[in-house]
């Protein structure tokens, strides 16, 4: 496996994580990895429901990075451990998420859209009474706002994320059908330095491509993109780097000869 460092983890610190990160570690030691980023949940103003109460989204950073650094040290002639955070993005919580950004010393920030206009695209609910293709839309729409309103993150997470939980999920889903979306998408992303994230979960899903589709990577590419992390969004050990073997040959097939990893909010590329 070329690919050696997963950029995209959960342990029992994200609310829809029992893994302890001990345990997270110990098993991405066993598969050979040289570096893995835990990437925990931080999105603020998520809906409360019976599922998810106040803050269920909200890591208590102090105690993670408490935690995180004993490991880091304890395992560091075993793997490199890198500080990370998986940033819920809505555009009007700037003021909160530029704050929270420069209060900690992360190596690392996704930003992700697990809601559009407050709503989450999990539950059924969002897709009533419209079409799949005005739901996908309102989604993507919603990523254009929220690069527009900030931009003080890394990568753009599993970027066709409502995918895994549409109707019919990816089986009518195309990047033509979204073009003028992507297009401008993409070119905030460039605008901006942001990178690209190829997140293998969306095959646990019953997905038939992984986050983003082929397409939607190429054109990243097309247009002068570069940096693309490779992360499982793995909640549990026996997900870490699953199906990195198909997430390389995607990079090598779309023009990638190298994989990023970061450090202190600063890439590096390695080689595949």
């Amino acid at each position: 496996m070329a690919i050696k460092a997963d950029f995209h983890l959960h342990s029992s610190y994200s609310g829809d994580s029992q893994a302890p990160m001990e345990e997270m570690i110990r098993k991405g030691i066993s598969l050979g990895l040289s570096q893995m980023c835990f990437t925990e949940h931080m999105d603020f103003d998520f809906p409360v429901s019976t599922d998810t109460p106040a803050g269920f989204f909200e890591v208590n950073t102090d105690s993670y990075l408490y935690d995180l650094l004993k490991y880091k040290a304890e395992y560091r002639k075993e793997i490199q451990v890198s500080f990370g955070i998986e940033l819920g993005l809505q555009a009007y919580l700037t003021g909160l998420q530029s704050a929270y950004t420069n209060a900690f010393d992360f190596d690392f920030i996704i930003g992700s859209s697990h809601l559009c206009k407050g709503r989450d695209p999990y539950d059924a609910l969002f897709y009533e009474g419209r079409t799949e293709e005005e739901a996908y839309r309102e989604y993507f729409s919603s990523i254009i706002e929220n690069l527009e309103a900030f931009h003080d993150f890394d990568i753009y997470g599993h970027l066709d994320y409502v995918v895994r939980y549409g109707p019919g999920k990816d089986k009518n889903y195309t990047y033509e059908k979204y073009q003028d979306l992507f297009e401008r998408i993409l070119d905030l992303l460039l605008e901006n330095g942001i990178g690209m994230e190829i997140n293998t979960g969306g095959l646990r899903y019953g997905l038939k491509e992984l986050h983003p589709c082929r397409k939607v990577l190429e054109r990243y590419r097309e247009k002068g993109g570069e940096t693309v992390t490779v992360g499982s969004d793995a909640h549990r050990p026996e997900d870490i780097c699953r199906e990195f073997g198909r997430a390389e040959t995607l990079l090598k097939d779309c023009g990638f000869s190298y994989y990023t990893v970061f450090s202190k909010r600063t890439p590096s590329y390695i080689k595949l």
